[in-house]
């Protein structure tokens, strides 16, 4: 039981750092003139050099997922991998003081290419991972849990001095 906990808070802690990077990818392209649905396009072709050419939407519907983020599904292997591409882009477009969409969505496609060969030496191919219980569930179950745990622990009586 603890060894289950421990895994789903590190894929929670991955998710939010994934969150972070692509937080902050986004305010980093915006002040490089790309807008909305550029930023929407780059993570796209990103995902699509991930995943072997396999499109976020076509990676969605192998995995099964009907609503929300595609990144909330995934294992935690793969989301440290989109993690790992979307920081080397931000590393790489501010260290290089890149502009532009075009210029952005070829070094966030070179990382993600870079990821996938790495992982791909391992035998690790991410379009053919399972997919993992919903992000949001397991953060509602560990709240939840948290919760119980805390009604259910007997405090300590209090000392008069």
């Amino acid at each position: 039981m603890i060894e289950e906990r421990l895994h789903m808070l590190e894929r929670i802690e991955t998710r939010d750092r994934l969150r972070s990077s692509e937080k902050q990818l986004s305010k980093n392209i915006y002040e490089r003139g790309v807008d909305d649905k550029g930023f929407a396009r780059i993570r796209s072709k990103g995902d699509s050099a991930l995943f072997g050419g396999l499109t976020t939407e076509q990676m969605k519907q192998r995995l099964g997922i009907k609503s929300g983020a595609l990144a909330d599904r995934l294992p935690t292997l793969t989301i440290a991998a989109k993690n790992l591409a979307t920081e080397m882009t931000n590393y790489n477009v501010e260290q290089k003081d890149m502009f532009g969409e075009q210029a952005i969505t070829n070094e966030h496609i070179q990382n993600n290419v870079s990821v996938r060969e790495m992982l791909g030496r391992r035998g690790i191919k991410p379009e053919n991972l399972p997919p993992a219980e919903d992000i949001k569930k397991v953060e509602r179950r560990m709240a939840k849990e948290e919760k119980q745990i805390a009604e259910g622990t007997k405090k300590l009586p209090h000392k008069n001095k």
